[in-house]
């Protein structure tokens, strides 16, 4: 699932919804996964075994978020992911989402969308500074408009997550992380709105 997203950052914008398609069966799988949990989990245990499947959730949390935004330009809510995913109120003492999981999942959207925002802003006439593992690839897309709606989703969610009050654990060592990818965003949206290459105008400029 994770190596087919993979393929956003060659894949030219019109080619996009049909990649996500093929991605959605793999995901709508999960739901067996979720309910083979359900049924195998002692009741009042998910505490205990979370530990377990948790990376795998928040990939399948990654995957579920990068493709609604791709395909809708919209944020899934926790909610909204752990619907696809099978989740059930019923099952919550075997087998949920926990908000720190979905936050997880999040930020690897942010990494990957930095990915994508370097490749689909370059062009033969733009050549970025080696900023991600696609950065060879880059030449080959030319979408300067991409670069700007990614950006303001980004900021959208960097000020989100900015309100959160996080422990000094993994998950607030991967947000202050973010502030670098924000950087990366800031260098590339300067550049493409200098040469006037997009059409979009970054309506939320920083300060």
């Amino acid at each position: 699932m994770v190596g087919v997203l993979n393929r956003i950052h060659f894949t030219p914008s019109d080619a996009v919804p049909a990649l996500l398609d093929s991605v959605k069966p793999t995901l709508d799988s999960c739901r067996e996964v979720t309910a083979g949990l359900a049924f195998t989990v002692p009741e009042n245990q998910f505490w205990r075994w979370k530990d377990m499947w948790s990376n795998s959730l928040r990939t399948a949390v990654f995957a579920a978020v990068l493709v609604e935004y791709l395909s809708s330009r919209e944020l899934a809510s926790i909610q909204q992911v752990s619907e696809q995913l099978g989740m059930k109120e019923e099952w919550k003492d075997r087998v949920t989402l926990p908000v720190e999981d979905y936050l997880h999942g999040l930020i690897s959207v942010v990494n990957e969308l930095v990915c994508f925002y370097a490749a689909a802003s370059s062009s033969a006439s733009y050549s970025p500074k080696p900023q991600s593992r696609l950065a060879v690839n880059s030449v080959t897309l030319g979408n300067f408009d991409e670069p700007i709606k990614i950006s303001m989703f980004v900021k959208d969610l960097f000020v989100g997550f900015s309100m959160l009050n996080l422990k000094n654990d993994t998950l607030r060592r991967r947000f202050d992380s973010l502030k670098y990818d924000m950087k990366k965003i800031e260098e590339v949206v300067y550049d493409v709105s200098l040469r006037k290459l997009s059409t979009v105008s970054p309506v939320n400029p920083t300060s």
